[in-house]
């Protein structure tokens, strides 16, 4: 969608509400010749912040949409997603739940799926994991949790489960940007989402109350030793000294005073 798209839809929606260039710009706290620029596709003469309060003004989320190589972005980003699914159900597992990976719903038509729908048989927990491996849309986010965390009893009872107790965790790869979020949300996400990592391992461990968390994980998504969990060393192989090389221990010892004329003497010397 290009700049020229995005103004008329914005005009479009402040047509359709009844509203004036004018009560828009002061909703916004702009000029109304900012609302116009807008509107008429003028989105590179103004910066991102006020677009922004304008869609704001109006109701509308303003996400970007960014593009790389056509279709091959989207091949990068299930990359990411596809590397972490296997660790959040190898960690899962070793807790004793039993997981189903891409679990679909349609459910009274409300359609979607769980990226991961894990099973606590002993506790008769159900768990509702959702990985995010970037938070392009925080409503969207939130407005799906709910959803999936209201249906996730029935979902349970249609696959043999029979819950009574029901988690909702949001995996985010231990990396800055997801550390960043969580704190320019903090108030959004604790409300929603109370628990953190370590809280979030311990309940996996004894799932005993309804609960949602936040489990950041550290995973390799390309091989690169140095993201694995733990560091990685290199280890540089030892170069063999040269012939009549002296090491660092005796060159220390010959240069006291007094070494070379006590070391000329040898044993028994007078």
């Amino acid at each position: 969608m290009d700049d020229v798209q995005v103004g008329s839809i914005i005009r479009s929606v402040r047509i359709r509400r009844g509203l004036t260039q004018t009560q828009v710009a002061e909703a916004a706290r702009v000029s109304r010749s900012m609302v116009s620029l807008i509107e008429r596709g003028g989105l590179e003469e103004t910066s991102l912040l006020v677009i922004r309060r304008v869609g704001s003004a109006l109701g509308m989320s303003l996400p970007f949409d960014p593009r790389w190589r056509g279709v091959e972005l989207a091949k990068l980003l299930d990359e990411r997603h596809a590397a972490l699914l296997p660790v959040v159900v190898k960690r899962l597992t070793a807790f004793g739940w039993q997981c189903v990976p891409e679990h679909t719903f349609n459910e009274w038509g409300e359609r979607g799926s769980v990226d991961v729908f894990a099973w606590h048989a002993t506790r008769r927990a159900v768990l509702c994991v959702e990985i995010k491996t970037r938070i392009a849309d925080l409503q969207d986010l939130l407005s799906s949790e709910d959803r999936k965390r209201r249906l996730a009893s029935t979902l349970a009872r249609k696959v043999g489960w029979a819950p009574l107790v029901v988690g909702s965790v949001v995996v985010l790869p231990e990396e800055t940007w997801a550390r960043n979020a969580l704190a320019r949300f903090r108030p959004v996400f604790d409300a929603k989402f109370p628990l953190r990592t370590l809280e979030v391992r311990d309940w996996l461990k004894n799932p005993s109350r309804d609960v949602g968390g936040i489990w950041f994980l550290l995973y390799d998504a390309h091989g690169d030793p140095k993201r694995r969990v733990g560091g990685s060393m290199r280890v540089r192989p030892r170069k063999p000294a040269p012939t009549g090389a002296v090491s660092r221990s005796a060159q220390r010892v010959m240069d006291r005073p007094g070494a070379l004329s006590a070391a000329g003497r040898g044993p028994g010397a007078a």
